[in-house]
Order: structure tokens, then C-alpha cells, then sequence
């Protein structure tokens, strides 16, 4: 069993490593000014000053209509402060698990499996596949394709024209660490069954008077159906 002592979490003030903090406590959450991953190396003292065996990466620049609006911000954390965690996990050997989302898919099909054409519609997700770029040069890894949120819907709309494998981030959370323990490398899809936007919200509160939305309704491009199949991490943590 992994020592959460020797987890290093990128990212733990945002909403998964939040969560991440109540599954486990124990594990190391620098925050930003202690650990910046564009910053390579206050990061390659940091790591060296310590006794890690896992880093888990989930710092991100993650919103897409401010990414189009900042791109060379997503250029700096996505894509080269990807690239700077993935040297120092190569340097002092480090397991690395990267959070990668299921919108590097084009969006036209669905029920995607790992193996799948990638083909990013926005920006944020093509910074986000020029990491997992850098993640799959080094071989120890694991490349986690996923979609979450808050657990409870945040917004007064939801897409009924967006597919997903999402899920509330704190399953997300559990699904992830479950990989901790297992002897894989590679990518894996991390989400539940395909479903709206719209029944996902309305599945976190059934009360919620949420209304519908459209993805043509809004001012930035989203993929329209980025449901993933999940058959192998389904097939690695035993759950039928």
C-alpha cells in the first residue's frame, strides 16, 4: 500500500485536491508559493529535499473561456509546467499521475476508449493534451482522462446537448486514488455512464430547479459528446 507520506499533490487547493485532502490527509499539498510548476527549480528543491515516491499532478489553468482569453497562461502551467513535473518525477523517480480531461476528444461520437484519435475543439484542451504529451515520454505514469465537479451543481443552467462520463469530484476523488495501489501504466478513462450535463446536474439535487441550456447558446467551444468508455479501469479496480 502506498505511504501517503511519500504523495506529493500538485494543485491541492483546487476542487480535486480538495477533496483529495479528506481521502488523504496525510499526503504533502504544497501550495503555490512553496511549489509553482512553472517554476522548475524551486520545484527540484523542493522535491529533493524530500522522500516522495508518488506526485500526483492536478495543478492546472482549467477554465476554457479564460484560457482562449490568456492562452500563453495555459502554455506556461498546462503545457511547460507539465513538462517541468514530468522531468523531476524522471530525476528522482517518481510515480507520476497526471489529470488529464476527456475533452482532448473531438466530441462527435462518444463512448471513447484510451486508444481513441484525440482531436481537441478549444484551447484549454489542447493545452491540456500538450501535457499528456509530455506524460507519455515517461514510462512510469499514469494518464487519468477524467471529468468532475463540485458536488453540488454550481451553476443555474446545464447543457442537455453535452454528453459525459462526468461525475461529483468527490467520487472522482475515490476512483482516482484507487489507482495508488495498482500496478498499471499508461492512460485510463476515470468516470461514470453517459449522461447530459443536464441529468448529471439534476442527479447531484433532484430538487434544484436547474434550467436547460445549449452548448450553441454560449460564446466558447465545447465538445459536444466527450463520453468516455471505461471498461479498463473498471476491469483494474474489479467493479463490474
Amino acid at each position: 500500500m502506498t505511504d501517503q507520506r511519500k504523495i506529493l499533490f500538485t494543485g491541492g487547493s483546487g476542487l480535486l485536491g480538495s477533496e483529495f485532502k479528506k481521502i488523504l490527509p496525510d499526503a504533502c499539498y504544497p501550495s503555490r508559493t512553496d511549489f509553482d510548476v512553472t517554476n522548475y527549480d524551486q520545484m527540484d528543491r523542493y522535491v529533493g529535499d524530500g522522500n516522495w515516491s508518488v506526485m500526483i499532478h492536478a495543478a492546472a489553468f482549467t477554465s476554457p473561456p479564460k484560457v482562449d482569453q490568456d492562452p500563453l497562461r495555459a502554455i506556461d502551467v498546462n503545457i511547460i509546467g507539465t513538462s517541468n513535473v514530468v522531468k523531476l518525477c524522471k530525476k528522482y523517480g517518481l510515480k507520476l499521475i497526471y489529470i488529464c480531461t476527456d475533452y482532448v476528444f473531438k466530441g462527435d461520437c462518444g463512448n471513447y476508449k484510451e486508444d481513441d484519435p484525440v482531436f481537441p475543439v478549444n484551447k484549454y484542451a489542447w493545452s491540456k493534451l500538450g501535457g499528456e504529451c509530455a506524460v507519455r515520454l515517461y514510462d512510469n505514469s499514469i494518464i487519468v482522462r477524467t471529468t468532475f465537479g463540485p458536488d453540488v451543481f454550481p451553476y443555474e443552467k446545464a447543457f442537455v446537448d453535452q454528453w459525459t462520463s462526468r461525475e461529483s469530484v468527490s467520487i472522482t476523488a475515490r476512483m482516482i486514488a484507487a489507482l495508488l495501489d495498482k500496478d498499471f501504466k499508461g492512460t485510463v478513462h476515470v468516470g461514470g455512464k453517459r449522461k447530459s450535463v443536464f441529468a448529471y446536474a439534476k442527479g447531484l439535487d433532484s430538487k434544484k430547479d436547474i434550467k436547460e441550456l445549449s452548448i450553441h447558446e454560449i460564446d466558447f467551444t465545447v465538445p459536444a459528446d466527450t463520453s468516455m468508455n471505461c471498461d479498463l479501469y473498471n476491469g483494474l479496480v474489479g467493479k463490474k
